[in-house]
């Protein structure tokens, strides 16, 4: 669909793109991090914290449309679509987990870890955006998770660079192969459903919120050690030293 002589799908990355670099320069320095073998199993497990959400929220905005109106081309197009991503996206917290695993890291120990408050934010929001608003609103937070996988060549950097087993990057490497032809399917649903001015507006806005999200996630994964396990603490110390407020606006 074109809105504004545009296609929508191109007006939907724009806007969220113009957050994207703040994400991308948290990402950067955690790959960059001459720690990043101490930090990859956090990372894996914060991953994970966001991951296993994927497939839950989809099935619950794929039953809300369910019960749209059997005429809503937009609700019928959009829950197939998200029937099928289910289905893409079945399992691959199991593979984080046993990516992990390989590092020594016990499921039990991931499971039982206290999920970051931006990481329950970001997802939490979702449930908003489909039970009080419309479950369209997922495709920006879909457009960000899916939107800018490391190459596999970077995966293959990272694992040479830390040293660290093959087995425990198998989940970013399968994502640097899978993404790509899955941000082609959303660019394709974005150019083809019944989209208003309001529904495109509900999905950026929900994009850029994800992204404001998770780069204060990977703001927490990057604390000192001391304060990583204690997002409360780690804020005070942010609020306290000048311009780390601003850097994690």
């Amino acid at each position: 669909m074109t809105l504004a002589g545009q296609p929508t799908s191109t007006r939907v990355r724009r806007r969220i793109g113009l957050a994207v670099p703040a994400l991308s320069s948290r990402f950067g320095q955690l790959v960059q991090s001459p720690e990043l073998a101490t930090l990859f199993p956090d990372y894996l497990v914060l991953q994970h914290t966001v991951i296993r959400a994927s497939v839950p929220l989809m099935q619950d905005a794929a039953d809300r449309l369910a019960s749209f109106d059997p005429g809503d081309r937009l609700a019928a197009d959009l829950r197939s679509y998200l029937v099928e991503h289910i289905r893409e996206e079945a399992g691959h917290d199991e593979w984080l987990l046993e990516d992990l695993e390989v590092l020594g890291v016990g499921r039990e120990q991931v499971l039982a870890a206290t999920p970051s408050p931006h990481v329950a934010a970001a997802v939490g929001a979702q449930y908003y955006w489909i039970r009080h608003h419309h479950p369209v609103a997922v495709l920006g937070y879909i457009a960000v998770l899916e939107g800018h996988p490391p190459s596999l060549v970077d995966v293959q950097g990272w694992r040479e660079r830390t040293g660290l087993p093959a087995g425990a990057f198998r989940t970013l490497e399968q994502h640097a192969g899978l993404d790509p032809s899955h941000n082609q399917d959303l660019d394709a649903l974005l150019d083809t459903l019944a989209l208003d001015e309001d529904h495109l507006r509900a999905i950026c806005v929900n994009g850029l919120a994800t992204v404001r999200s998770l780069a204060h996630a990977l703001d927490g994964l990057l604390d000192p050690p001391q304060l990583r396990h204690d997002p409360r603490l780690a804020g005070e110390v942010r609020a306290a030293v000048p311009g780390e407020a601003q850097t994690s606006a």
